[in-house]
């Protein structure tokens, strides 16, 4: 028999920790009910899958119930739930993600079995999670090898497809950046980046990603597929005045139109020294760069950004539009976003696209653009270019 997944719930009221557990059973959860908030630290255990949470409680509440979790290092999943404020359980979300607590999503009350049951069939089981946490501390390479990898060919970039809501049309792909290991198979963009960030590698790291990438596009053109392909760029190249000319000319040598690139960056990544990115952000605009500001809304000075530098894109980050079915604010951002995009001219492309329902959503807002495993996974260029074929066949 396969290892059931065990869940606890704790809200004092007695006929939503019922119905909880029910659905959760249904699910194919082991379930237990608390309606008692003193009581949680003696029933809780580390063998808990998913603890689904009311935040308003007497006594003992919701956010000292997550500071409990983290101080315990809980690998538990959460679920958080209030019929107080939108606002503040979205809060209390991210708190518990900031005390680095694994949280599935968050219902306002009265709940919706769907909405519940949607966010269970999402939480994973906890002897899964370890394995591969240990096996990941075990295997996790290092700054060297990383080094070593930019320059033997180990760095790759795998390619996202990006559609256009109205038309279904393929407009661009995102490149998003894979290490082909020998040793420990394909490893993430995540724990790449991080040790590329450790060793002050981002700026080689990006520009082995660039140059795969032209030529990538150029080999694309060639087979009749001509599309845009999207980049992220570190801070730190922005800051080269030398960058809208060096790619000037890789473009022509690689003979490919100056629209068919996107480059991609973080809010937060054109705080420092911003003279110096205008100066280069600028004169990448007047070569026909298209500039992309990536993860809208996570940052400290969106507004002020989109005054400042010629972007031509915005890309709502993802964690607003996985949770605009269910999350009011972040619906309203999602709103927000694509009115803006579009009062200022830019093409809005949503990230994190994983069902019909999200891909509706978005396409009742009037966004441009979506990518996401709805779409299809981030794959190899050769693999790209059979997926379009057979979409257009």
């Amino acid at each position: 028999m396969g290892y059931k997944k065990r869940l606890l719930v704790l809200d004092d009221e007695p006929d939503i920790g019922e119905f909880v557990r029910d659905v959760a059973i249904e699910s194919g959860f082991d379930a237990l009910v608390s309606n008692s908030p003193e009581a949680f630290p003696s029933i809780y255990s580390n063998d808990i899958d998913v603890v689904v949470l009311d935040l308003m409680m007497p006594g003992i509440d919701g956010v000292e119930i997550i500071r409990f979790l983290a101080e315990r290092g809980s690998n538990s999943s959460l679920v958080l739930m209030s019929g107080y404020n939108a606002g503040v359980l979205h809060s209390a979300q991210e708190l518990a993600s900031e005390h680095g607590l694994h949280v599935l999503g968050s219902l306002t009350k009265p709940i919706r079995y769907d909405d519940l049951e949607r966010l269970l069939a999402d939480a994973p089981a906890l002897q899964m999670t370890r394995r591969k946490s240990e096996a990941n501390l075990l295997e996790k390479p290092g700054v060297e090898e990383l080094r070593a990898a930019i320059g033997n060919g180990e760095i790759l970039p795998y390619y996202q497809p990006q559609l256009d809501i109205a038309s279904r049309a393929l407009t661009g792909v995102e490149a998003l950046v894979r290490w082909a290991h020998p040793q420990r198979g394909l490893l993430p963009a995540g724990l790449i980046l991080e040790l590329a960030n450790r060793a002050n590698l981002l700026g080689d790291l990006t520009n082995c990603v660039l140059h795969q990438s032209l030529v990538q596009c150029r080999q694309w053109l060639e087979a009749g597929l001509k599309t845009k392909i999207s980049i992220n760029m570190s801070a730190e190249q922005f800051k080269d005045l030398e960058l809208p000319s060096v790619l000037e000319d890789q473009l022509r040598n690689h003979h490919l139109d100056p629209a068919q690139i996107v480059l991609e960056v973080t809010e937060s990544a054109l705080m420092q020294e911003l003279a110096k990115s205008l100066d280069t952000l600028t004169r990448l605009r007047m070569k026909g760069i298209a500039l992309s500001i990536d993860d809208f809304g996570t940052g400290y000075s969106s507004l002020v950004q989109l005054h400042r530098i010629p972007f031509s894109e915005m890309k709502i980050d993802r964690s607003f539009v996985g949770n605009a079915l269910v999350d009011d604010e972040a619906l309203a951002i999602v709103k927000i976003t694509i009115m803006l995009g579009h009062e200022l001219g830019m093409k809005v492309v949503a990230e994190g696209i994983e069902t019909q329902r999200t891909w509706d959503l978005l396409e009742e807002l009037g966004c441009d653009s979506a990518q996401g495993y709805f779409i299809a996974k981030p794959m190899p260029g050769n693999q790209l270019l059979s997926w379009f074929h057979s979409r257009s066949s």
